[in-house]
């Protein structure tokens, strides 16, 4: 099957917060980086997905995992940049539009949620350590 990669990060606005998102997640336990048939990058923890970076309209897009409350409070901001994850969203899935424009200690903060919501509890206790 041949791969589709119209998703695949190529900006140069996108490659900047892929190299940001990837510096980050990949500090954390046990994550691994892998690229879909889509052409979208996702960072994994026990082959689950709790991050994956994409490119919309040549603008890196990112999708987070978040609990059910966690994307509500997001979705509700005033003028928020924040969006329910197309196909994914019913699951707790948050996306953000201009990524680089929002607060980076946000971003990490939702990061590191996604990640003690999907890691393993041998992992999570590693990280608390």
């Amino acid at each position: 099957m041949e791969q589709d990669h119209t998703k695949t990060v190529k900006s140069d606005s996108g490659l900047k917060l892929l190299d940001k998102v990837r510096t980050y997640c990949m500090g954390l336990p046990e994550v691994a980086e892998q690229v879909d048939s889509f052409g979208h990058t996702s960072f994994r923890v026990n082959d689950k997905p709790f991050v994956m970076m994409g490119e919309h309209r040549e603008e890196g897009s990112l999708a987070i995992k978040t609990s059910p409350a966690t994307q509500e409070i997001l979705l509700q901001q005033d003028r928020t940049e924040y969006f329910k994850t197309p196909y994914i969203g019913q699951h707790g899935w948050v996306s953000i539009r201009f990524a680089n424009r929002v607060n980076w200690q946000e971003i990490e903060e939702l990061v590191q949620e996604a990640y003690l919501r999907t890691a393993p509890k041998r992992l999570i206790r590693l990280l608390e350590r």
